[in-house]
């Protein structure tokens, strides 16, 4: 299939002096995980660290990117707490050195890995991605990874392999919300096999040309840009192919809301509210809300991947 995603002006893309205000980003949250693409080491890198990256003009949208000081205290991570901006407060107790990844399930290739090994010879780019919250906000971000398929392969699913399982670490001593049971802890998400090998579901370890902010999800996290940022999930620890479904978090916990696909329809509504129009974060809050669109306008790339599927039942 091509892709014929617009290309981004490099005018439109925010400057790093911009996004790199508001109090050295709330005192502390750069400092995170990193790739292998740093120099090894046994400590998070220095705040703030640069990326070395390309960017992928083939894959990044014709928006302009939100202000990393719009969004650095706007997060969903129940894990660090349920406020908005509970992450940005107390993620910076997370230690993302030593981090390793274990995996597992129907594969040849089984076994714990330190993240370093993990990425070695991994090539990092910027994709311009749309993120839409169940919560019907919305913004664009310059995210930096690499393919997951990239790094799945690498396992040698077998043809058994139907599903990729995501697990977060579980840690209340680093995490303080995984003291309350708001969720079944740990956090789990899950793919189709077909859904995590296609080219835009993103592996992420930076964003804004910088190390991923703890309360992002560093060291690593998933971004898949047609789909609720909730099937993003952060901090992995765990990398599971599976022949059935797995059971995930918010799927668990809330049936009738959160759907195992959760790809973005604005024809389902979520029981509590519409799904139809979304809020742009950074826009004035009086400002005219925009359409949804299908699979958050990423429809023309995945879905081919859907055919056929009732999407008002696989939600």
């Amino acid at each position: 299939m091509k892709f014929r995603v617009p290309r981004i002006a490099p005018s439109e893309i925010t400057p790093q002096a911009v996004y790199l205000s508001r109090r050295e980003l709330l005192a502390g949250a750069l400092v995170a995980g990193a790739s292998a693409l740093l120099p090894a080491a046994e400590t998070p890198p220095a705040q703030g660290a640069p990326l070395s990256y390309t960017p992928n003009a083939q894959y990044s949208v014709k928006e302009t990117p939100n202000k990393l000081e719009e969004i650095a205290g706007y997060n969903n991570f129940y894990e660090f707490g349920t406020d908005k901006d509970s992450p940005s407060r107390t993620a910076n107790s997370l230690r993302t050195r030593p981090w390793s990844v274990s995996v597992y399930g129907e594969s040849e290739v089984h076994g714990t890995f330190d993240l370093e090994d993990l990425l070695k010879g991994v090539a990092l780019e910027e994709r311009i991605y749309r993120f839409r919250c169940v919560e019907a906000w919305s913004l664009v971000v310059p995210w930096v990874g690499f393919p997951l398929s990239t790094l799945l392969t690498r396992f040698k699913p077998t043809s058994r392999a139907k599903y990729v399982e995501f697990t977060t670490l579980y840690d209340p001593r680093q995490m303080p919300g995984q003291r309350v049971p708001i969720l079944t802890w740990p956090y789990v998400e899950g793919l189709r096999i077909d859904e995590a090998m296609h080219p835009l579901t993103l592996m992420v370890v930076g964003l804004y040309g910088r190390v991923l902010p703890n309360q992002d999800g560093a060291p690593l996290r998933l971004i898949v840009p047609w789909k609720y940022g909730f099937k993003g999930i952060k901090s992995i620890v765990k990398i599971g192919f599976t022949a059935t479904q797995p059971r995930t978090a918010w799927n668990v916990a809330t049936p009738n809301e959160y759907g195992f696909y959760a790809n973005v329809n604005p024809q389902v509504d979520h029981p509590r509210w519409s799904q139809a129009t979304e809020r742009r974060i950074g826009a004035p809050f009086l400002a005219a809300r925009r359409p949804t669109l299908p699979f958050n306008g990423y429809a023309e790339q995945v879905a081919s991947l859907y055919q056929g599927m009732d999407l008002r039942r696989y939600f």
